[in-house]
């Protein structure tokens, strides 16, 4: 599934291979041990160490007789670069898998096709690009530069990663995978300075936020104020895009959470949600409807209203077909199938038609007066919205403080129509975004 990316390549990115013998050294305690085990001079680790260190402006070790120690920043780079390390050691698996005559991979091995930060990022834009002279002008490389990249990396993993089509390269089965990985990884790196940063008391980097209906017609509108005022360092992305591609770019780490009606996770337990209210659907219309005089209205007289629904197989019009087949009524024939907002209120303020829609995605039109809630029970509607995560993950710094002014918008405000639900801090459903290790770690 082609998903969007909002990966840019960086060349001030960290050196993996240098973040590799720093992982290595605070593993060992010692630079002596790490050289043993990386095969390499000890003068060389030494350096690499040194390097790493310039880069993030910090040392990373206290260097005592008995060993090296890692630095508090120290600490908080190893739980990230553990991060990145281990989606390349689960990527270097499945590549070694994947040759009949390869050989085992030693414990804590890393080949050195994957460590080459320029590279991997040559992959991921030529992956989002799907086109040569596209990835070699985002790259900041000559074509020439990108094919021996990719040729490096398909031999060192011994896979296609792109095939030639009729509408021009795309990702091989092996390449989706492969890629999946890298990007993971990429994502990960990316973040390290921030948490460096927020050592030091600066909050700043991007959050890219999925923004379904339910969640970015009031809720995250406030909760990026909150965020623009008291953290003028972090940047925000959102991505309006579907659910499933949503999903797909929430897995490879290049949106951070979504935002919106929560849908049922699949079995493979990667992805987390949690609920911070419910709310359920009602029936909008202009405040001068003929019915809006009305004091209760059974759902059957709506039934040969002129209807703006949610879009055929949406899951926000499979609850309405439910609703009326239990209340014994025929589905009523949408006129108008829109999400849009924009059309919703202009229709529903220049005609006698009724919109069926959370009541939040109009507060502000029913609060002024310009529309009314018709006093129609809809019970069954109620939806769930909430936060979606990617399992076990360790957001950045921008994106906890996003996550934490998301949290008090929706305690704040006390949303017409929703049963606010208490956010779960702890737990498997809450696991991704409760104070995790290694937030605990860079405090």
């Amino acid at each position: 599934m082609t998903t969007r990316s909002y990966f840019t390549p960086d060349s001030d990115e960290l050196n993996l291979a240098r973040l590799r013998t720093f992982v290595e050294v605070a593993q060992q305690g010692s630079a002596t041990r790490a050289a043993e085990t990386l095969f390499r001079a000890q003068s060389a680790v030494t350096r690499a160490v040194q390097e790493l260190e310039v880069e993030l402006g910090a040392p990373l070790f206290e260097r005592r007789t008995s060993g090296m120690l890692p630095t508090p920043t120290g600490k908080c780079v190893l739980v990230r670069a553990t991060r990145v390390f281990d989606e390349l050691h689960a990527l270097a698996r499945w590549c070694a898998s994947r040759r009949e005559r390869s050989r085992p991979l030693q414990p804590g091995a890393l080949p050195s096709y994957l460590l080459g930060t320029r590279r991997l990022q040559i992959l991921a834009t030529l992956a989002q690009n799907r086109h040569m002279p596209s990835a070699a002008r985002s790259a900041g490389v000559t074509q020439p530069a990108i094919s021996h990249a990719i040729k490096t990396l398909e031999a060192g993993a011994g896979v296609r990663l792109f095939q030639r089509g009729g509408r021009g390269l795309s990702l091989t089965p092996e390449g989706e995978v492969f890629t999946l990985h890298v990007r993971r990884a990429l994502n990960e790196l990316r973040h390290i300075r921030d948490d460096v940063s927020e050592l030091r008391g600066a909050i700043g980097g991007r959050v890219v936020v999925g923004a379904l209906p339910l969640g970015r017609t009031t809720i995250l509108p406030a909760a990026a104020a909150r965020i623009v005022t008291g953290w003028p360092g972090i940047a925000i992305t959102t991505d309006e895009s579907p659910y499933e591609m949503l999903v797909a770019a929430l897995r490879a780490g290049d949106v951070d959470f979504i935002l919106g009606a929560l849908r049922p996770v699949d079995e493979r337990g990667d992805i987390v949600t949690e609920t911070l209210l419910v709310e359920g659907m009602v029936a909008v219309a202009r405040a001068a409807h003929p019915l809006a005089g009305e004091r209760s209205l059974a759902l059957a007289r709506l039934r040969d209203a002129r209807w703006i629904l949610p879009r055929d197989q949406s899951p926000a019009r499979a609850i309405l077909d439910t609703l009326f087949r239990r209340e014994g009524i025929d589905s009523p024939v949408a006129v108008i199938e829109s999400a849009d907002l924009a059309v919703i209120r202009g229709v529903l303020k220049s005609t006698d038609m009724i919109a069926a829609v959370s009541a939040h995605q109009l507060r502000h039109e029913i609060s002024s007066g310009e529309l009314t809630i018709l006093p129609v029970p809809m019970p069954g509607t109620e939806r769930a919205i909430g936060l979606t995560l990617r399992s076990g993950g360790e957001p950045s710094p921008a994106a906890r403080r996003m996550i934490d002014a998301i949290r008090a918008v929706v305690a704040d405000s006390g949303q017409p129509g929703a049963r606010l639900a208490i956010p779960r801090r702890a737990g498997a459903n809450a696991a991704a975004v409760a104070l995790t290790g290694h937030e605990q770690v860079c405090r």
